[in-house]
C-alpha cells in the first residue's frame, strides 16, 4: 500500500466531514439565545438542541460502523454525508412560530444519525487508505484538525451569530458536506464490504433503546433529580437493556457489534483513554466558553477568540503526535499528552476563581498541547489493532466510547456545576466561578485517571500490517 494523490483526498474528504461533526457539538452554545429569540425555544427546549445531537449519535454510532461493513464504508459515508448536510439545511430552515421548537430538535436528532453514520466509516477509509509507516500522519491530520473544530465551535457560532444569523451556523455545513462528496467520488477509495455483516433488526432495536434511554437519563438527571423516577426508569432500563444486548452479541455468531473486541487489551486502553479525554474534554470546552461569557461578561465573538490559546497549540501537538506515533508506537506520545492535559486542567482551574482572562492561559496552552499529543495517536493505535475487515466496527465502538464519555462528561460536570451555582451564598459572578472551577477539578481528576488506565493498559510494542491482518475475531 503506498499513499498517492487519491489518498490525500480521501483524508481531506474525511477531516471536512469529522470536522462538521465536532463543530456542531459546541458550535450551537453559543447561538441559544438568539435562536431561542427568534424560534421562540423555551428552556427546555434549549437543552435539547444540543441535547438531541449528541443522544442521536451516541445510540447509533456502534450501528453505523455495522452498516459499514455490510454496505461498504464509502457507500455508508456517502449516506451519512447527505443526511447531515440536508438535516443542516432543514435546521437553518426552522419556521418561527409554534412549530419551530419541534422542527428544529427533530432536525437536530437527524444531524446526530447521520454523524453516527459518518464517524466509523470515515475513521476505517482513512485507516485502509495509508500504509502503517504514514498512518500516525495522516490521522493525526483526520483527528487533529477536527478537534480544533470542536474547540473552535464557540468562536464559529459566535462570529456567524453577530455577523450573520444564528441560522448560519447551521448552512455553513451544507458546502462542506457537499465538497466531501465531491472528493470522494473523485478519490474512488475502496468500498469494501462484507457479504456475512447480516443485521439482526431486534439487536438493532435493543441497542439503541438501551443506549438512548441510558444517555437520556443522564443528561436529565440535573432536571429531574438524580433519585426521581422517571431518572430512575431511564437509567435501568437503559443499562439493564445495553447490558443484555451485550450479552447477547457475545453468543451471536455474527454479532451486530462485535463487544468481543474490548477482549483486547491494546483495543480497550485506547478506547477507555479516549472515552476519558472526551468526558473532560467536551465540558471544559463548553463551561470555559460559558465562564468567558457569563462570568467575565464577553460577547459571543470575543469568548470565541478566548479560546485561541487552547485551539492553536491542538494543531501543533496533533501533527507532533502523529510523527511521533509513526517512530514510537502509542505509550510516548499519549502518556506525555496525558500528563500535559492533566497539569493544564488544574492550572486553568486555579485560575478560574481570580476572575480574570489572562491567568488561565497558561492552562489553557497546555491543556490544548496535551489533547493534540492524545487523539491522533490513541485512534491511529486502536484501529491498527484490528483486522482491516473488522475496522469498521471498530471504530464504530471507539466512537460510541467517546460519544458516551463526552455525554457523561458534560452530564455529570454540568450537574456538579449547576448544582453549586444554586447554592452559593455571594456574588453571582464569584459563585459561578467558583462552581466551574469544582467542575474544572473533576475534569483534572478525571484525565489523571486516564494517564493510571493508559499506564496500565496501552501496548507496548508497535502497530505492523502484519500485526493488523492476523487480527481475527474472537471466539
Amino acid at each position: 500500500m503506498q499513499e498517492t494523490r487519491g489518498s490525500w483526498l480521501v483524508l481531506v474528504a474525511m477531516t471536512g466531514s469529522l470536522s462538521m461533526i465536532m463543530l456542531d457539538q459546541t458550535v450551537v452554545s453559543v447561538a441559544l439565545p438568539a435562536m431561542s429569540d427568534e424560534l421562540p425555544l423555551s428552556p427546555t427546549g434549549q437543552q435539547w438542541v444540543i441535547n438531541a445531537y449528541v443522544l442521536a449519535t451516541a445510540a447509533l454510532v456502534a450501528l453505523g460502523g455495522k452498516l459499514g461493513d455490510r454496505f461498504g464504508g464509502v457507500t455508508t459515508f456517502r449516506i451519512g454525508v447527505t443526511v447531515f448536510f440536508l438535516a443542516s439545511l432543514g435546521c437553518g430552515m426552522a419556521p418561527n412560530g409554534p412549530w419551530g421548537e419541534t422542527w428544529i430538535i427533530a432536525a437536530r436528532v437527524l444531524q446526530g444519525a447521520g454523524g453516527a453514520l459518518m464517524m466509523p466509516a470515515s475513521a476505517a477509509i482513512v485507516t485502509n487508505t495509508f500504509p502503517v509507516s504514514s498512518r500516525g500522519r495522516a490521522m493525526a491530520v483526520y483527528a487533529g484538525i477536527s478537534q480544533v473544530f470542536l474547540a473552535v465551535g464557540p468562536l464559529v457560532g459566535g462570529v456567524l451569530t453577530e455577523t450573520v444569523s444564528w441560522r448560519a451556523v447551521f448552512y455553513l455545513n451544507v458546502p462542506v458536506g457537499i465538497a466531501a462528496l465531491v472528493l470522494v467520488h473523485v478519490a474512488k477509495p475502496d468500498n469494501t464490504r462484507s457479504r456475512d455483516a447480516g443485521i439482526d433488526m431486534r439487536s438493532v432495536l435493543m441497542l439503541v433503546t438501551g443506549m438512548a434511554a441510558t444517555v437520556l437519563g443522564v443528561q436529565q438527571a440535573s432536571r429531574w433529580g438524580w433519585a426521581s423516577p422517571a431518572t430512575l426508569l431511564c437509567l435501568g432500563g437503559g443499562i439493564a437493556l445495553t447490558a443484555v444486548f451485550v450479552l447477547i452479541q457475545l453468543r451471536a455468531q455474527r454479532p451486530l457489534v462485535d463487544v468481543r473486541l474490548f477482549a483486547r487489551p491494546a483495543f480497550s486502553g485506547n478506547a477507555v483513554v479516549l472515552g476519558l479525554v472526551q468526558f473532560g474534554l467536551l465540558a471544559v470546552v463548553l463551561y470555559g466558553s460559558l465562564y468567558l461569557q457569563d462570568v467575565l461578561g464577553l460577547s459571543p465573538m470575543a469568548a470565541g477568540l478566548g479560546v485561541l490559546p487552547l485551539i492553536l497549540p491542538v494543531t501543533v501537538a496533533a501533527q507532533l503526535g502523529g510523527r511521533w506515533y509513526d517512530r514510537a508506537g502509542v505509550r510516548a506520545p499519549v502518556l506525555t499528552g496525558l500528563g500535559f492535559a492533566t497539569v493544564g486542567v488544574a492550572a486553568w482551574a486555579a485560575a478560574l476563581p481570580f476572575l480574570g482572562y489572562a491567568l488561565q492561559v497558561p492552562g489553557m496552552l497546555l491543556t490544548g498541547f496535551g489533547i493534540g499529543l492524545v487523539m491522533s495517536p490513541a485512534n491511529t493505535d486502536a484501529l491498527g489493532r484490528v483486522s482491516r475487515r473488522e475496522r469498521s466496527q471498530a471504530s464504530g465502538l471507539v466512537q460510541t466510547v467517546r460519544q458516551v464519555g463526552g455525554t457523561l462528561g458534560v452530564a455529570v460536570i454540568g450537574a456538579v456545576v449547576l448544582g453549586l451555582a444554586h447554592e452559593g451564598t455571594g456574588a453571582a459572578s464569584q459563585e459561578a466561578a467558583n462552581a466551574i472551577t469544582v467542575g474544572f477539578v473533576l475534569g483534572a481528576v478525571v484525565f489523571a485517571v486516564a494517564l493510571v488506565v493508559g499506564v496500565r493498559l496501552l501496548p507496548r510494542t508497535r502497530v505492523t500490517d502484519e500485526d493488523a491482518s492476523q487480527a481475527m475475531p474472537l471466539a
